[in-house]
């Protein structure tokens, strides 16, 4: 009995639940270091003390270099090893290979300073010259390199957005380098920057933005400068900025619609042979004509295609000859101020016989119009007959 009212107490003890104490904010106890005074974004110099046993393994990074930059990195490679030397860092210049390599030793403490020197040979490839490459080893340099080759397919179009971002005597790369606060350097297909981390940030920005023709340079500046100035203003600090900043809108200009043609549907026999000269002239019957008729025929298409044109010359001509009379009339009125001058009775004149012209002339078209075809070949041909006689008597 004994037994089983054990187990039958076990079996109460094991059934009933016992509240579980929870401690609320436990993990939000205070570290010692969220202290309001401790800046968790400044970089430490590094100190070997941290680090008195090395490297365990050896890390190396190597790079190609373009034969161009050949020359100046022998010029500047002893300054280049100098430098890396000082941090316990191995520098290799192969020529024959054409690239550069740099390795960890025993002498290496700070674990991040190889990959600080793989940001360093990697800068000297791309044309950074050696005295400001060798700064991205202080800890507070930072440096991207921003490829632009592959945002746009058509060559001119990438070259001259890439000179968008250059400016007139590379004045635009001036004002983004001095409100970056970066190093900025355009060489071929990419964009070399060395700075802190924001200004990295906002050189990336204004490049892509250029490159894919989304916004011009000039007015990222314009929107950095703003920016710079509202930061200086203590009760902006906490407030949203897009109200005081410009929006520039792009405008669509209109593209050259390019004309497609319609494809025919495909055939495999040739089109048909185009009729010749003569084939047009048999069809019209004008093969069998006799010259003179031929003459006839192209004599009076040439006297059709001069009437046509004078129809449209006579108007204009009609038009001027009315207002020329309009003008006479006027002139012909008696004249109140009795100092006319001698000029004017002159000018008068010239128009009187320069209207009689143009009534000749007028006569002479209606006259050459009356013309009649078989006359003036018969004409022509009488004349070309009293040529020969001439020459065959001489």
């Amino acid at each position: 009995m004994a037994v089983s009212e054990e187990t039958d107490n076990r079996i109460d003890g094991e059934t009933e639940e016992k509240p579980r104490t929870r401690h609320k904010g436990k993990h939000d106890k205070d570290k010692p270091w969220d202290d309001p005074s401790i800046d968790h974004w400044k970089i430490e110099k590094f100190d070997p003390s941290w680090n008195e046993s090395g490297m365990l393994e050896v890390s190396s990074f190597s790079t190609l270099f373009p034969q161009y930059r050949e020359k100046y990195l022998q010029e500047c490679w002893p300054i280049v090893k100098g430098a890396l030397k000082e941090h316990g860092v191995a520098c290799e210049l192969n020529l024959v290979e054409g690239c550069m390599t740099v390795s960890t030793t025993r002498k290496t403490r700070d674990p991040f300073i190889i990959i600080k020197a793989r940001d360093l040979i990697k800068l000297l490839s791309r044309s950074v010259p050696a005295p400001q490459a060798i700064k991205i080893l202080h800890d507070e340099m930072q440096c991207d390199i921003i490829k632009i080759g592959n945002l746009v397919r058509n060559k001119e179009r990438f070259v001259k957005r890439r000179q968008h971002l250059v400016g007139p005597n590379s004045s635009t790369l001036k004002a983004l380098e001095i409100l970056t606060g970066c190093y900025i350097l355009v060489q071929g297909n990419t964009v070399a920057a060395m700075g802190s981390f924001k200004g990295l940030k906002q050189v990336r920005k204004v490049v892509e933005d250029c490159i894919l023709n989304k916004m011009h340079p000039v007015y990222n500046i314009k929107i950095l400068m703003m920016k710079r100035e509202l930061a200086k203003d203590p009760t902006l600090a906490n407030e949203n900025w897009d109200r005081f900043l410009p929006k520039f809108k792009k405008k669509n200009v209109k593209q050259r619609k390019v004309k497609t043609k319609e494809k025919k549907p495909y055939t495999p026999f040739p089109p048909p042979q185009q009729p010749s000269k003569i084939d047009m002239q048999l069809e019209s019957g004008e093969y069998f004509l006799s010259d003179k008729k031929k003459q006839a025929k192209k004599w009076q298409e040439k006297q059709e295609k001069q009437a046509e044109k004078q129809l449209k010359v006579k108007g204009d001509e009609k038009r001027l000859l009315f207002l020329l009379s309009e003008f006479w009339l006027v002139l012909q009125e008696p004249t109140k101020d009795p100092r006319a001058s001698t000029d004017d009775k002159n000018d008068v004149a010239q128009i009187a016989l320069s209207l009689k012209k143009k009534a000749k002339e007028f006569g002479k078209q209606k006259s050459a119009e009356n013309i009649d075809a078989e006359t003036y070949i018969a004409a022509s041909e009488g004349s070309v007959k009293k040529k020969l006689k001439n020459n065959s008597r001489t």
